[in-house]
Order: structure tokens, then sequence, then C-alpha cells
């Protein structure tokens, strides 16, 4: 194992436990398991490609290891333990989960990012930390390491887990994510929760059939046996490119990072787009075949630019995809998780998961969730109408300069040229007008609305996720003046790092994974690249190099900011002929606070142990 010394692993303590059927759980209990800890938030996509990545772990090591899940939330609605109840039912988390709100088990463990993976062995001793995702061939290693290891001391035990499954509810939808209106007046939803999508007469209530078996999977064919995995987006295609390609809606098949066709006509399911591998590799904007191509949790689909925008919330980056030519790329993004406006593509997104296009078509605007902002593409550039950055939120209407949102995931343009955005953890519908540039709220006391949409009749509906419903605006909201509400500026508040002012250095400390090294085939195996909020705080060190080490130098006249560090590594198997490559990536937002008692290193684990003990 990688590490000189051994650490004894905090003891867990929290509001609740969830999936234990209240058994309040500690490390006595679990002792002889080999116990995984998964630091996350629900707001966060990188979070949630790691519940998946976890979940074959969970089934191949059942009888020896527990994974943890200790939520430890950004936003203050993940603070709701209602809503932290809520998402450990809609993601299917199968394992125990540790409510964490005030963030004391994440500093008890020192974790910087979100995810962040602790390794803790049947002793109840740390043996590895990593942050990000992407880690499930590497920790099976060290897994079969372990076992082997304790099985040889008599320090393992093996039999059942803690979990207890919560009592199953029957909803005619399940945290429904997405809409889109028929012809007919009719709604096409996906009902994220049931992986599969629901035909709804006009009344938003009558089921007319589901499109889908609603198990978890990748299956095309008709509507009984095509399977989903948490779909989301849904875009009814122009009619001449329908009739082309042959079939009419194009599914953002999130989980499964796959785009899909449906023949409305048969309710027959096709994969148009995606490889079905997650993306982890190197930025490029060439065209690709859209089979072959990786994609990442795309999350919604807009019509734009004569061809299909995804919002690829899990690199957060904008992609194309044209189904006549059956090709896809990058469109704007740099995959750095961030607020950075202008020409496309060197902008920064973070989390991008509502899309709309402008009545005139000459205007895409996003739904840019991580930054809780409203973003607007024209003319090849990218406006930040709303929004402040990562940390920055809350619900305050006004002059779009100074007004706030929380998390939202939708975005709807109307036919004047104002916008409609499902400010999901504020749980309201906010209207954006461009011709006074303000924000005001049409209604608000919704459960996490997570898109909103007009029909031809001018009716609004709103997918009222955690409701488990679409819900109907009343006929007057639109044409009213909207509330104003001037509530709580709020920001991400993680307890800073003290720095001292002047010179300091950044470490990424990163251990392969047994059986790996690091893989120097294409160029150097790591890149470490260093900006700051505001950017002043850094004299020197921002931009970007080799190495995972570096020098920086803090402004003393900056009292406080984030840093934000991206950090990778490429690695290979060892000794294999057919040695197969990983790419190991994570951003941090470190906050931090001038201090002459302060560090003088900032350390930041990307897999392994700090061997500084910091």
């Amino acid at each position: 194992m990688p590490t000189s010394s051994r650490v004894r692993a905090p003891e867990l303590n929290g509001r609740q436990w969830l999936n234990t059927d209240g058994r309040q759980l500690t490390l006595r209990d679990l002792r002889g398991r080999i116990v995984l800890l998964d630091f996350w938030t629900f707001c966060c996509v990188n979070c949630l490609h790691v519940l998946d990545e976890l979940r074959p772990l969970e089934e191949k090591y059942a009888d020896v290891l527990v994974v943890i899940g200790v939520h430890s939330p950004k936003f203050a609605h993940e603070r709701d333990p209602a809503a932290v109840a809520a998402a450990v039912e809609r993601y299917g988390v199968t394992h125990p989960v540790l409510d964490d709100p005030e963030l004391d088990m994440w500093q008890q463990y020192a974790a910087r990012a979100w995810p962040t993976l602790v390794l803790v062995d049947p002793e109840s001793y740390v043996v590895a930390t990593m942050a990000g995702e992407g880690h499930a061939e590497g920790l099976a290693r060290e897994i079969d390491q372990l076992i082997e290891s304790h099985q040889a001391k008599g320090t393992l035990h093996r039999g059942d887990g803690p979990y207890v499954p919560p009592v199953p509810v029957d909803t005619t939808l399940r945290f429904p994510g997405k809409a889109v209106a028929l012809d007919d007046g009719a709604l096409l939803v996906s009902d994220s929760a049931r992986h599969s999508l629901v035909e709804m007469a006009p009344d938003g209530e009558t089921v007319r059939r589901r499109i889908g078996s609603g198990e978890r999977g990748r299956t095309d064919g008709g509507p009984e046996a095509a399977r989903f995995n948490e779909p989301q987006g849904l875009l009814r295609l122009p009619a001449q490119v329908a009739a082309a390609v042959g079939y009419d809606v194009l599914v953002a098949d999130t989980v499964n990072h796959l785009l899909r066709g449906v023949r409305m006509a048969t309710g027959e399911v096709v994969t148009v787009a995606g490889s079905g591998r997650q993306w982890r590799s190197t930025v490029d904007y060439d065209a690709h075949d859209a089979l072959s191509v990786d994609l990442s949790s795309p999350w919604d689909l807009a019509w734009y630019d004569d061809r299909v925008i995804v919002a690829m919330a899990g690199i957060h980056q904008l992609w194309w995809f044209d189904p006549i030519k059956r090709a896809a790329g990058m469109y704007a993004g740099t995959t750095v998780e961030s607020l950075r406006d202008g020409p496309i593509p060197d902008v920064w997104l973070a989390q991008p998961s509502g899309l709309a296009t402008g009545v005139d078509g000459d205007q895409l605007w996003i739904a840019d969730s991580e930054t809780s902002a409203l973003r607007r593409l024209a003319d090849g550039e990218l406006h930040t109408v709303v929004g402040q950055g990562l940390f920055d939120f809350g619900q305050v209407d006004g002059a779009a300069g100074e007004a706030l949102l929380q998390h939202p995931l939708g975005v709807c343009a109307l036919a004047d040229g104002s916008v409609l955005v499902a400010d999901t953890y504020n749980g309201a519908i906010r209207r954006y007008d461009p011709a006074s540039d303000r924000v005001t709220t049409v209604t608000d006391g919704l459960a996490e609305p997570s898109d909103v949409l007009v029909t031809a009749d001018g009716t609004v509906w709103v997918v009222e996720s955690a409701a488990h419903r679409l819900t109907r605006i009343a006929p007057g909201a639109l044409s009213a003046a909207g509330a104003t509400v001037d509530g709580v500026r709020q920001r991400a508040e993680r307890p800073p790092m003290l720095v001292a002012p002047g010179e300091v250095s950044l470490d990424v400390v990163f251990t392969p994974a047994p059986g790996q090294k690091l893989d120097t085939s294409f160029g150097p195996a790591t890149r470490l690249e260093v900006s700051a909020d505001p950017p002043a705080l850094l004299r020197s060190g921002a931009g970007s190099d080799t190495g995972l080490s570096r020098r920086l130098v803090l402004d003393p006249s900056v009292p406080a900011g984030v840093l934000q560090v991206v950090a990778q590594a490429a690695t290979c198997d060892a000794d294999n002929e057919h040695a197969a490559c990983h790419l190991t990536r994570q951003d941090w937002g470190v906050p931090v606070r001038i201090d002459p008692t302060g560090v003088t290193r900032v350390p930041l684990i990307l897999r392994g142990i700090d061997p500084a003990g910091s």
C-alpha cells in the first residue's frame, strides 16, 4: 500500500443515516470489512459518475466491501434532509449514506474535491485517497491486495453488508427530467428514475404509452424491449431532418453516455451517437463518427446552428451532432469547470444542463447549473446573463447583473424574446427579460423543477421532478409583471485553508494504482493548470505546465479567494503487452484565506496518500 505510516480513520458521525433502516453505523460495526467512503453531493455530475462506477465493484465484492456514501453538500438546498433522501432514491444508491450537512466528515477526512474516495482497511486504517472519477479499475486492484493480506492475517470477515433497501413508492412518474410537446398537445417526458419515456395526454396526467422496459440498461428495439439509463433531454427534430434519418425524437440517454433516436409511430428506439464509453481523452474539435465517439453524461439537446447541440454536462462542454452526416464533435468549452465568456470554443462552462433555442434561431440559451448561471450563445460568442461563479448563488431578482439563481437545470425561450428558467434548487420558475435586462420570479414553492416548456396553445408546463409530476402554471402567470424576490445572497462555504502570504508550494499527490505506471508514450504523463478567483490573488504561478508541483506567489493585499486547480495523470498497465491506458483528471476549487500563520504548502491528493501527512 502507498503509505509509510498508518492513518487511523476518523469515526463516522452525521445528522442521519439512509439505507440502513435507521441503524447508526460505526467503524466498530464495519471492522473486518473493507470500507470505501464516497464523499459526494447530488448536484455534482462527477459524483454521479462515481456512483455508477462503483456498482460493479459493489456486486463483485459484496461479501467483503462496504461502500458508505458521505453526502457533503455544496448548495443550501442540498442541506435539506428530505432533498438528500430524495437524491439517494433518484440515483439508485444501493449502499448506506451518511448525511454530513456541516461537512464535518469532509473536514476530518481532508476532502478537498467532489467526489473524493477514501479506502479504509479491515482494521480501520486509511490506505488510499482518490479525488475525481475513473478509479474503478485501480480500486479493484487495491481491494484484491487488501483481501489477500487481511485474509492471511485473519482480519478479514466476510458476510452481508448493512444496506437495507427503502420501500418502493408507486407513482406514475418517478423523478422525471425533461419534456417536449407533441403536435396534438400531448407531452413526451423522460421518466429518469424509471429509465423510460412516457407519452402523456394533453392533460399532463393520463398515460398514453411508455417507451422503455423500465429497467436500467442499454438495449435498442421496440417500446417494451428498449432500455435506457436515467434519460434526460428530449428534442423533436425538424420535420425534414426526421424524414431523412427515420426517427423523430432524440434522447440524451445520460448514464449510458449515448444519444438515442425514437420513431414515434412505432416507439422503436435506436442508438445514433456514442460508443457507450465515458469520454476520458484529450480535447479536440474535429468531427468524429457519431457511433464511435465517447460522450459524457449528455443532459439536454437543442437544434441550433443547423445541427443538434448537446449539453455535455459530464465534461462541462457543448457538443454538436449532425443526424444526417452521422458525425459528432466538440462545440464549446475546454472541459475546465468554471465561468469564462468569450468566443467559442475557448470558454468555460460548468455542468450545462438545460438548452433552448431562441424563437428567431440566432441564439442559444444555456442553464449552466454549477455556476448557477443563465448564459447566451450568439454569433459565436458566449455571454453570461445571470450568474457570478461556481460558489455564488441565491434567489435574488432585479437587474440581471446582480440577480442570483441556485443550480438551474432547465430553460425555455418565449415568443416575446424573454426566457423562463427552471431554477431548480430555489424551487422556482424565473424569467429573464432582455428588453429590461431584469429577472423576476414567475412562481415558486415547486419541488426541484428540472424543465419548463410552453405548448402551442400557450400552456406553460413545469417538470416538477421531486414531486414526480407535470405541473401547469396558471394562464395569467406569464402576462403578469412577476414578483420581485429579494432573497439571501449565498456562497458555498467550505472552511477556507489558511495560507501564508507570499511563496507557497502547490503539490498534487499522485501514486499510480497497483499494476500501473505513468504513461509517457504520447508526451509528458502529467499536467497541471492553475488559476485564481479573483485573478489578482496569484502574483505568479498561474497557467499550464507539466509536473504536479508548482511554486505560487500569493498577493497579501487580496485577503481571500479560490485557487482553481486542474490536474491530470496518464497511466498504463505495467508489464502487459496489450496495456490498457488510463487518464485520471480532477478539478479543485480550493477556498483560501491569507493569514500570516497559514501554511506554506497546499497538498491536493489526486490519488494515493500525502507523504507529508497534511
